[in-house]
């Protein structure tokens, strides 16, 4: 019987190199690029998947000259070297922790409105507490983040539900409830009547979040329960590309109050029988790493403490490097 010799999984080894540059390949579908993201020569990394491969005794990647993709083996690989590559982040985190530090990664999202809590202004304050921290942010859809936490691809995430929902199989708190506003063009008809309820709102064409979303769910249960039906002619992922759809007179949004108000070139109208909804903060109810946990405990510190406005208040969250909505003209 053949026994192969096990791949040996060590922080600052060559064989850990070795699954980071599997995974640079496979997410970036090219050895250049992979080679560029990892700072290595294409030749050597190259080199070292071939060398992974045979030790493996399967082919990761099929190559041609146009494309490269990962074969059933890379695929099933995949997720095994993802788990490597955290484990080994993990240990070296969990190792500076226990000495008093906190390093490693911290994964946040968000969704394209939070009026809760000011995000960059969060992770700010920590990135100057916690400087040996690697930080990500990214924006999504509230239902894809909630299943990324659920799934440990995600440390902390701020949502937006329908008040008939709550985020499932995950930590989470409940930050702010808020109704929604009818946002116009500044000269629209309605634009003077500073108030519509949605029977009356249902005869205007509509801006809003993808059909499925929560972001669209709460405005469309909304408008069932009024027993009126509406026209959504456009469906965007961004609240500028919202708020241009309004500001051109296209169409009409549904947005979070204090936002809405926020907005340049816009009126907004008070729905009485409007939608509402929810931002939440979640996390997995697993371990967390230790730089989740103090940024959890930042949060938490700071929403408590008597300056905590500065984070969790009433100021509205811009995704790092969006320009802050100016102020309406009354």
């Amino acid at each position: 019987m053949l026994f192969r010799t096990p791949i040996a999984i060590q922080d600052g080894s060559m064989e850990l190199q070795q699954l980071r540059y599997v995974v640079a390949v496979a997410e970036t579908n090219s050895f250049t690029r992979a080679a560029e993201r990892c700072l290595v020569v294409q030749s050597a990394l190259s080199h070292q998947i071939a060398r992974l491969e045979r030790e493996l005794g399967a082919r990761l990647f099929e190559r041609t000259s146009r494309r490269v993709r990962l074969t059933a083996a890379g695929a099933a690989f995949l997720p095994a070297a993802h788990q490597c590559l955290d484990a080994a982040q993990r240990a070296a985190a969990e190792v500076a922790a226990a000495v008093g530090q906190v390093r490693g990664h911290l994964r946040v999202a968000v969704i394209p409105v939070i009026t809760a809590v000011d995000v960059p202004a969060a992770l700010q304050r920590f990135h100057r507490t916690f400087p040996q921290v690697r930080v990500g942010l990214k924006v999504g859809v509230s239902e894809d983040l909630v299943e990324q936490i659920r799934h440990g691809q995600l440390d902390v995430a701020f949502v937006g539900l329908p008040l008939s929902a709550r985020p499932e199989a995950v930590d989470a708190r409940e930050l702010k409830r808020e109704k929604l506003v009818a946002v116009v063009a500044a000269d629209h008809p309605l634009a003077a009547a500073r108030r519509a309820d949605l029977h009356r709102l249902s005869g205007e064409t509509f801006v809003d979040w993808p059909a499925g979303t929560a972001g669209r769910r709460q405005s469309d249960e909304a408008f069932d329960a009024a027993h009126v039906t509406r026209d959504v002619a456009f469906e965007v992922s961004s609240v500028e590309h919202l708020g241009t759809f309004v500001r051109e007179g296209l169409a009409v949004a549904m947005l979070p109050a204090s936002y809405a108000r926020q907005l340049s070139d816009v009126a907004t109208l008070e729905v009485p029988d409007a939608p509402a909804r929810r931002e939440w903060l979640v996390w997995s109810r697993g371990d967390r790493s230790p730089a989740a946990g103090a940024f959890l405990d930042l949060l938490r510190g700071h929403e408590e403490s008597a300056d905590g406005g500065d984070l969790i208040g009433p100021a509205v969250a811009r995704v790092a490097g969006e320009r802050a909505p100016s102020r309406s003209r009354e």
